[in-house]
């Protein structure tokens, strides 16, 4: 059996940091109306309902955002890779927004950092593998 710090170890040096096309938005949706073509994730809140859509579909002030996904077939019972990933972001001062899949974890960055935070994650994943 492999301890949860050499399963970490693993799926960060195996982890392909790829940005995805696109800008998308966090918002909050009324409950009732139709979601946007494009729509990425949706998340039931106390508060409302949470969606990432396209940029395109935000209301005027939302943040733009883009989506880095790992492409590592993470674990639902690993320990580890997100706080990795998000204290990685962390120390440069990018800000990051989480979302797993159950295939893959996503990264949601501001769209300005999205370069340098890909670069950071594929540094991270190199220093993995040495």
């Amino acid at each position: 059996m492999t301890s949860p710090v050499t399963e970490t170890k693993d799926m960060i040096a195996g982890m392909r940091p790829a940005l995805q096309p696109g800008e998308y938005a966090f918002v909050v949706w009324p409950p009732d109306a139709e979601w946007p073509r494009g729509t990425r994730a949706s998340c039931i809140e106390a508060e409302g309902l949470s969606l990432i859509v396209p940029f395109e579909a935000a209301q005027n002030g939302a943040v733009p955002m883009r989506c880095i996904t790992l492409q590592v077939h993470s674990s639902l019972e690993g320990v580890g890779l997100t706080a990795a990933v998000s204290s990685a972001l962390a120390q440069a001062d990018i800000p990051a927004n989480m979302v797993a899949g159950y295939h893959h974890d996503h990264v949601y960055v501001p769209s300005d950092q999205a370069d340098k935070a890909v670069a950071i994650l594929t540094e991270l994943q190199g220093g993995a593998t040495e």
